[in-house]
């Protein structure tokens, strides 16, 4: 085993070692990936985690006294050096295989495992995209994520769509109950689609930096590796066929309604109380030019509630929906106000901002069981 041995501030390597471990799985088949790849050389100290699917990297400046190279459970790692006095901490590989991790009068030792046993992160040869800020990419995520479906009926749908075009960047979320869509215009010159897993972006949202920082995106038809706040995230993209979203977008549009955010959202958190994974009746909800009347009924009991539209045009409308579906639009929309646009009881509604072209929404109504 090389030795090793170096020091480095304790809140640097304490930050850079939670950052690597959103990469890392805590039960993987091989045991080499439950730890963090550390490698020290020249005035530096690159840190790696890598579960085969994404790796996340990292270098940091420290003081290298013996170059090398080491792995060290992730986990135990983290939880060491957190805990430590500020100031310096020591790592060192000795003779025995242990590395010891040192700082104030605290020492630890720890297993070390080999390094060489350790794969090696893909050459993507992924190629330039584009540079947008970090207060652009963390919005259009955010305000799509939440669509993303969880269970694996079709691969594809549980990532995101980035549609990457010349000057426009559009990403698609949805699980086959709601849609999620978020354009913006950007410097770009290439034309690519591609599929990026939900979990590389929820870790992605949790590295990126101040808003005005770059996030640079660079992409293949396998892999995408966003580079940011001094990380590098590499991520296998998910293969197969994404819905084709656009052809479920309503043309038409019979009803016009626009509601407060936080009223509407007020009174469906009030109605959900009688809701439960186990009793999960839908809300009826009429729209009238003059109120917003909400419905529910289930074996532990019985709600009414009613507020009054901002603005309402077209037929009144009798419509379902799924309590937890309709809220999580309305909550990531981050509006004031929303314009809601309906075609019918079973067509999908829409949800828009009440101006500009933010996104859309698309939340699919559900079916009362007494219309067959």
């Amino acid at each position: 085993m090389t030795s090793l041995k170096f020091t480095c501030d304790k809140a640097l390597l304490s930050a850079a070692i939670d950052g690597v471990s959103r990469a890392i799985t805590n039960r993987s088949a091989i045991p080499v990936l439950e730890g963090i790849y550390l490698k020290a050389e020249g005035f530096q100290l690159t840190l790696t985690g890598y579960d085969m699917e994404m790796g996340i990297t990292t270098t940091i400046e420290c003081n290298v006294l013996v170059p090398g190279e080491t792995v060290l459970e992730a986990k135990l790692l983290g939880s060491m050096v957190s805990r430590m006095p500020s100031g310096d901490v020591r790592i060192e590989l000795n003779n025995e295989g242990m590395a010891v991790i040192s700082g104030g009068v605290a020492e630890f030792e720890i297993p070390a495992m080999n390094a060489s046993d350790y794969p090696s992160l893909p050459n993507t040869a992924a190629e330039n995209t584009m540079t947008i800020p970090t207060s652009m990419m963390r919005e259009m995520i955010e305000k799509t994520i939440y669509a993303v479906a969880v269970e694996d009926k079709k691969p594809a749908h549980t990532g995101e769509l980035f549609v990457i075009e010349p000057g426009s960047l559009t990403l698609v979320a949805l699980d086959g109950y709601r849609l999620a869509i978020i354009q913006r215009d950007v410097e770009c010159k290439r034309d690519i689609r591609i599929i990026i897993p939900a979990k590389t972006l929820q870790e992605l949202l949790k590295i990126l930096g101040g808003p005005d920082d770059p996030v640079k995106i660079d992409a293949n038809r396998r892999y995408v590796v966003f580079t940011t706040n001094g990380y590098t995230i590499m991520s296998r993209l998910i293969e197969g066929e994404f819905l084709n979203y656009e052809s479920v977008i309503p043309r038409e549009c019979r009803t016009h309604v626009v509601v407060d955010c936080k009223t509407f959202i007020d009174t469906l958190e009030r109605a959900s109380l009688i809701i439960t994974d186990r009793l999960k009746n839908p809300l009826r909800i009429t729209f009238a030019p003059s109120k917003i009347t909400v419905r529910c009924q289930t074996p532990l009991g019985k709600v009414v509630d009613e507020f009054a539209p901002d603005k309402m045009e077209g037929d009144t409308m009798e419509i379902g929906f799924n309590n937890r579906y309709l809220l999580d639009a309305l909550r990531y929309s981050k509006c004031d106000k929303m314009l809601i646009e309906m075609n019918g009881p079973l067509s999908p509604v829409k949800l828009l901002p009440v101006e500009g072209n933010g996104f859309i929404y698309l939340v699919l109504p559900v079916r009362f069981k007494n219309e067959g």
